[in-house]
């Protein structure tokens, strides 16, 4: 290759280039048959484009804890990506939620280092298994929004291996094609040219990382030998987007190499990279062409938009995992002598004759917020920015609802958050359903919504959306609670004994209306569990998101490993839904713990899971340890889940597996992963608080 086509491979053609289709791309080398590499938003689906599907963000595939799901979701998003021509799916995003408030982190997996990791891992295999490259997103610390362009996230160095290095280790092991470099500083040096992170004897390459690095969208700094010296291998858009930007471009990097100061060679493995992801997934031979126009998304482009990838398994998967993600926390049930539901849930069609449905989030969002989800004026199925997804195909509760519930029951809606019309409409109704939300997004090129800009003010419910909750149930003593929100909200309200039924829904996708039905109705007996804890205000989670500095802020990461429920447990906090919480419409009973060791190093944990209710349903077992005191581990800590499914009166034998990592610690001095001696103690239940059976093993 000539010095200009591999320039055109590591440097993306510019934001304001007329001809780029994508949110970012390269220059093809025709004359070799290399594309233009098209890299496009985002992890809960295609961004700026037509025809596609909304998927549920990651947050909620965490609450499923499926990793069928999760791989599924992964599948059906690549096939989308590679139906459409794109040939880099940016994401998964696996930022820990440090914060509850943090803007994007419901875009990654919860607060918790080993979901985050299995879903990164899940997703990326399902993704790539369609010949897409996934790109595992923000390397590293990049949790909170104010500031991100300059913050420095500074980090100890057990803290990064057994929290925000861990996720980003399981997508090493999953094959990931390339690792996108956050805008944040991380101890004082910028990600994207912190050879600590991303060069030659850095986390990602000791690691065993094959694939290339490429920029967040203008997050790089400083000259183009400090960029490409450090492990930088693609830089994207190519230029200054106002923030940062265009080290590599205006001849910049071409300066460099022809002055010596970027040796040709390194210049050369920064291709081979890229290149070598590219054949690794066979996107050389019979890769469809880029079809859509993602800088004319309102359809304008010259592009056939018309493209159709939707399919109706990649609906009806969207429906399921909306569905199991749906976290029940609340059911005060009150069944008559015939067997039938009168008041909580399952709900019976037909048992109910008025019903009142009550709150904004029911209704269908404005579509012409479609470009960035910036309007929270319907029901929230994704926050704001470039993770957010098409809301073309969204069916809102309030259409699902009154088409399932028919004639069976009259309909009374309030639908503007007006809580003097809200307690009217509930008064004296034999149900109501209300709904209520809270949103956060991306800082940058997006506007402030409701006051929030990326990160949450706080944990309130927008739009006075307790208030409404707490009115309603004054008038109504069926009153069922959907709440759809980034994160943890305070329920305050939840105690209310009209309140018999609570449903956490999350950012479900675009399916968000037939799901909620499901679930409400019982034609899905909710499996969904809580990937983080929620507490009634911010101080329980031991962290704060820094809004005001007199320039970027250097944030000192002092809580180590104690996030959410690893917090609250070393400070005897008792939130009010706990971490891997959720109900069943059935029960399940435990039994027969049985630890044996299947090597040196690994550990079989086996037990008996038995519905022992009256209908068919899936308990998600969760396996906890707790390290020997010495260790200076938190108090107890996830290591393993599973979905059983399981009828009427059926069992199963589950096994999960501690291998020697899951055991370990990072030890400092000699920079591995060592297992303490002494007796560890295994903990299996249906939550961190709701522990079933315990066993030990010594070694």
């Amino acid at each position: 290759m000539t010095l200009d086509e591999k320039l055109g491979i590591v440097i993306g053609t510019g934001q304001l280039n007329s001809k780029r289709r994508c949110v970012g791309d390269t220059t093809a080398v025709a004359r070799l048959g290399v594309p233009s590499i098209c890299f496009q938003d985002g992890p809960a689906g295609m961004r700026l484009v037509k025809n596609v599907t909304g998927f549920p963000t990651g947050i909620n595939t965490a609450s499923t804890f499926s990793r069928r799901l999760m791989r599924a979701r992964g599948a059906a998003v690549g096939e989308e990506f590679r139906g459409k021509g794109a040939h880099v799916f940016l994401g998964p995003a696996m930022d820990i939620m440090r914060n509850p408030k943090a803007g994007r982190a419901w875009e990654s997996f919860g607060p918790d280092p080993y979901l985050n990791g299995e879903g990164a891992y899940e997703t990326i295999v399902g993704v790539q298994s369609t010949g897409v490259q996934a790109c595992a997103k923000h390397f590293l610390a990049n949790n909170q929004e104010h500031w991100r362009y300059g913050l420095s996230a500074n980090v100890d160095d057990r803290t990064i291996h057994e929290m925000y290095f861990y996720p980003f280790l399981r997508s090493i092991e999953a094959d990931v094609s390339s690792v996108m470099c956050a805008y944040n500083q991380f101890n004082g040096t910028s990600s994207c040219h912190n050879a600590g992170l991303i060069g030659p004897n850095g986390l990602l390459r000791k690691n065993g990382f094959n694939g290339y690095v490429v920029s967040d969208w203008g997050a790089t700094h400083d000259s183009a030998a400090d960029n490409a010296n450090a492990g930088l291998d693609m830089e994207q858009p190519g230029d200054y987007i106002v923030i940062g930007g265009g080290v590599f471009g205006g001849n910049a990097l071409k300066n460099a190499v022809n002055g010596g100061s970027v040796s040709m060679d390194r210049l050369n493995q920064m291709v081979s990279r890229i290149l070598a992801s590219w054949y690794h997934l066979g996107q050389d031979s019979g890769y469809p062409a880029v079809n859509f126009d993602a800088q004319h998304s309102d359809g304008s482009g010259t592009l056939n938009l018309n493209v159709n990838v939707r399919t109706a398994a990649h609906t009806a998967l969207v429906r399921e995992i909306a569905a199991a993600s749906a976290v029940l926390l609340k059911n005060n049930r009150t069944v008559n002598s015939a067997g039938t539901t009168t008041r909580g849930l399952p709900a019976v069609q037909g048992v109910a004759k008025t019903i009142a449905i009550i709150g904004k989030d029911a209704l269908l969002p404005n579509l012409n917020c479609n470009d960035l989800n910036e309007c929270n004026d319907g029901t929230m199925s994704v926050g704001w920015g470039s993770g957010s997804n098409n809301l073309d195909f969204i069916v809102p509760p309030i259409d699902a609802l009154t088409s399932y519930i028919g004639s069976s029951a009259t309909i009374t809606t309030s639908l503007s958050n007006d809580l003097d019309d809200a307690s009217n409409a509930a008064k004296g109704k034999d149900m109501a359903i209300v709904f209520a939300n809270a949103m956060s997004g991306e800082l940058g090129a997006y506007d402030i919504v409701v006051g929030n800009e990326g990160d949450r003010n706080d944990l309130a419910l927008w739009w006075k959306g307790g208030s409404m909750i707490e009115r309603v149930a004054a008038q109504c003593s069926n009153t069922i609670v959907v709440i759809h929100s980034v994160g943890p909200v305070s329920f305050s309200w939840s105690n209310h004994p009209n309140i018999t039924g609570i449903f956490y829904a999350g950012a479900p996708g675009e399916q968000t209306g037939p799901a909620i039905v499901d679930v409400i109705y019982g034609a899905y007996n909710p499996s969904g569990r809580l990937p983080f804890s929620i507490a009634d205000d911010e101080s329980s989670y031991g962290t704060s998101i820094v809004y005001n500095s007199l320039g970027f802020p250097q944030i000192d990461y002092t809580e180590k490993l104690l996030l959410d429920y690893r917090y609250m447990d070393s400070k005897n906090i008792t939130p009010r839904f706990e971490f891997g919480f959720g109900l069943s419409y059935t029960t399940f009973a435990y039994s027969s713990l049985a630890i044996a060791a299947s090597s040196a190093n690994v550990y079989t944990v086996s037990f008996t899971v038995a519905n022992s209710g009256p209908l068919a349903g899936t308990e998600i077992p969760q396996l906890y340890i707790a390290y020997p005191a010495a260790a200076g581990e938190p108090q107890r800590v996830l290591r393993g889940f599973d979905e059983v499914a399981l009828g009427a009166g059926a069992s199963q034998t589950v096994s999960l597996m501690l291998d020697k990592r899951a055991m370990s610690v990072w030890d400092t001095p000699s920079q591995s992963y060592l297992r303490p001696s002494g007796t560890f103690t295994v903990y299996v239940g249906a939550s961190i608080k709701d522990i079933r059976l315990t066993g030990t093993i010594s070694v």
